[in-house]
């Protein structure tokens, strides 16, 4: 009965690749290691909840995977079921199922390349990796992450973050890594949110040190704040967020033209701010949980 309770996603795997795929049973039994008499034993029992709940989780973890082309782990996974269906169930089982499946993420990480530049203006570091904020507009960290497409072409993204909720408060995409760039990146946050006064923390980039971004920081009165010189762990939350979008969609696929890759960052970050689920937000998504800040404040 033990062997029988443990062998049931193996089973239940078994029986959905069979009666879909046309798999046959005694190369599924074999791969899984389980005997075909322990199978077929199964298969004719009469189910129990906890094997009916299972086979009613394996298509919706087929289709909630390839909905989002694989990026979903068994974490995302689990708070997107449990979001999406009202259910209640443990990232332990989603990971037993999408293991059995042969489902994981294809997410990987690469590492990051760091260019030095000569500061006009330096500011401490004001932030000093406190990275909790407990409403909108009190801080926000900001980078410029690189691209590459087509015939090695490089394009470029600046971004700002709020640290309450996580959110992309504004975002530019470009050909050049200039200041244009960080400026109008700077300029829409300001505008959409002009009443904000927050602690805005950027790396030492030439853009963030120039004297025209410091005066654009004091008319807006923005605190500036800056990592220290090779501490890119200053800036965590950017930097983590450059992992997530890079790992769950430009390293998945080529990108031909910059039109190619400028919709594919556009997509993903309208679908990171409504609809990727963040455990750290109470299994909510970034503006979701603005608005919670904002119904308990």
């Amino acid at each position: 009965m033990l062997s029988q309770v443990r062998n049931e996603t193996y089973y239940l795997a078994i029986k959905e690749l069979h009666d879909i795929q046309l798999y046959p049973i005694f190369t599924l039994c074999e791969i899984a290691g389980v005997q075909r008499s322990s199978y077929y034993k199964w298969l004719n029992r009469k189910e129990s909840k906890n094997e009916n709940f299972n086979k009613k989780l394996i298509p919706l973890i087929q289709e909630a995977y390839e909905e989002r082309d694989g990026i979903l782990g068994y974490r995302q996974m689990t708070i997107k079921l449990n979001r999406e269906n009202n259910f209640r169930v443990n990232h332990k089982r989603i990971y037993r199922l999408m293991t059995i499946l042969g489902l994981k993420s294809v997410c990987r990480k690469k590492k990051k390349k760091y260019i030095k530049s000569t500061p006009e203006v330096i500011a401490e570091n004001i932030l000093n990796r406190n990275f909790k904020a407990d409403k909108f507009g009190q801080k926000w960290v900001t980078d410029v992450t690189e691209f590459k497409y087509g015939n090695n072409q490089k394009a470029y993204l600046s971004a700002i973050i709020d640290l309450s909720d996580k959110s992309v408060v504004s975002f530019v995409i470009g050909k050049s890594n200039n200041n244009p760039l960080v400026f109008k990146t700077f300029d829409l946050a300001h505008e959409n949110y002009p009443d904000e006064k927050p602690i805005f923390h950027s790396d030492r980039g030439f853009q963030y040190t120039s004297k025209i971004f410091r005066k654009k920081l004091d008319k807006s009165e923005m605190i500036q704040s800056m990592s220290r010189v090779g501490r890119c762990i200053d800036n965590g939350p950017m930097e983590a967020f450059w992992g997530m979008l890079k790992s769950e969609m430009y390293y998945l696929r080529k990108f031909y033209t910059y039109e190619e890759l400028e919709t594919a960052v556009t997509n993903y970050i309208e679908y990171y701010n409504n609809h990727r689920y963040q455990k750290r937000l109470g299994c909510m998504t970034p503006l979701e949980y603005r608005q919670y800040l904002c119904n308990v404040a």
